[in-house]
């Protein structure tokens, strides 16, 4: 991740709610800047009423697209012909992409073709295919989980999260394709390898806002820290832990 990476922000407004904005633009300048902020939309139609304070606060620009025919989203189609406007341009380091909608997949793919970084927001609904054509996949709903202090995000208690197949086979690939010979691995590229095995993989849909939280929760690895440098910072290692077998009598 570049903080200067300039980025296309791209919000289908038929599969999104206001609501989220807030969550949703802090969690873009973990990434980049967002140097274009758009979102598509018939501000015609009462639905949509609720995003007019929204977009002015933040300066975001709406499309307008008349909805012509019943059954069919013009405003798909407009938010991706703009998309490949944006390509064509060679302005952007990445899109970030706003919607739940599978209609997107093909356009995500395009995008990464071309060598740029793709970032999807949706909800827990989104189609897979759409998902997997993403870099990386942030569910919208735990976007609202960190902004309601009433809530807040869900932890998933340590036998949950050993009696998840996928996630701890993810865990463990990643360590020990990161790991020295001790079998030590730092947690930096451990987190860079579980991304690449999984677009939607975040450490936060399990509950935990760092993944050096929801690698401590499984209780599989062991975990040091070591000093850097002057020792004024200090790096995490992990390791799997060794199974301990009982001798037979």
């Amino acid at each position: 991740m570049d903080p200067n990476n300039k980025l296309a922000v791209l919000i289908d407004a038929d599969n999104a709610q206001p609501s989220i904005v807030d969550a949703l633009l802090a969690e873009i300048a973990n990434y980049g800047v967002a140097s274009v902020k758009r979102i598509y939309g018939d501000w015609t139609a009462p639905s949509l009423k609720g995003w007019k304070e929204v977009l002015l606060e933040h300066s975001i620009q709406p499309m307008q697209q008349f909805a012509y025919t019943k059954g069919k989203n013009a405003t798909d189609s407009a938010m991706i012909i703009d998309a490949m406007d944006l390509l064509y341009s060679d302005a952007f380091d990445g899109f970030c992409i706003v919607s739940s909608d599978s209609d997107f997949t093909k356009l995500a793919s395009r995008i990464r073709e071309s060598g740029l970084l793709v970032y999807g927001f949706g909800e827990q609904k989104t189609p897979s295919p759409f998902v997997a054509a993403c870099d990386k996949f942030i569910y919208t709903e735990v976007l609202r989980a960190s902004t309601d202090d009433s809530q807040g995000l869900v932890k998933k208690s340590t036998n949950e999260l050993k009696q998840d197949a996928r996630l701890v086979s993810a865990l463990r690939k990643a360590v020990d394709a990161s790991s020295d010979e001790s079998g030590w691995a730092q947690l930096g590229p451990v987190g860079s390898h579980v991304a690449n095995q999984s677009s939607k993989f975040d450490p936060r849909n399990y509950g935990y806002e760092k993944l050096g939280e929801l690698v401590k929760a499984t209780k599989l690895f062991e975990i040091e820290e070591r000093p850097i440098g002057n020792g004024r910072s200090k790096a995490v290692y992990v390791r799997a832990k060794k199974t301990v077998r009982r001798a037979k009598k």
